[in-house]
Order: structure tokens, then C-alpha cells, then sequence
């Protein structure tokens, strides 16, 4: 995923401070009223995000785009809503 290209976020949420299953609820929430095909930036500090964005993708029909750490060891997670 980190070879994906960059792509312009629509929306944005901060999930940083929240642990598991804080930041998947606010993304999953925040999705909800985007168009299909728009794309969520997602930051978050919970190392379990790594395991729970992929699977919240997978199992929602949503498309993992990127995933990559940021600075001071932020994660970000770039979601293209699914259908």
C-alpha cells in the first residue's frame, strides 16, 4: 500500500488520543454522508489501526488507498468509500 500514489483527501478526521474501536466508529461515522469514491484521510495513534482500518475496509467494501506512518509516529490512512 505505501507504493499507492497519493491521493487528495475529501474529508478529514483525527482520531489521535482514541484508542480501538474509537478511531474504525469516527471513520466509519464520518463516511457515512460522503459520496461514493470520496476518500477519508484518517489520523490516528492507536497501533492497533494497523490490523483494524484494513479489516474495517474489507469487511465494509471500502478501499484501503494508503497507509502509512507520519510524523512523531501518526498513523494515516487514506479510504476510498465503497458503493
Amino acid at each position: 500500500m505505501s507504493d499507492a500514489p497519493r491521493t487528495d483527501a475529501d474529508a478529514e478526521i483525527d482520531t489521535t488520543g482514541l484508542l480501538c474501536p474509537l478511531p474504525v466508529l469516527k471513520a466509519r461515522k464520518r463516511l457515512m454522508p460522503l459520496e461514493a469514491g470520496s476518500v477519508l484521510k484518517v489520523l490516528a495513534d492507536d497501533p492497533m489501526a494497523r490490523v483494524d482500518f484494513p479489516h474495517f475496509c474489507a469487511e465494509q467494501g471500502h478501499e484501503l488507498v494508503d497507509m502509512r506512518a507520519g510524523e512523531a509516529g501518526i498513523l494515516e490512512f487514506l479510504i476510498r468509500k465503497g458503493a
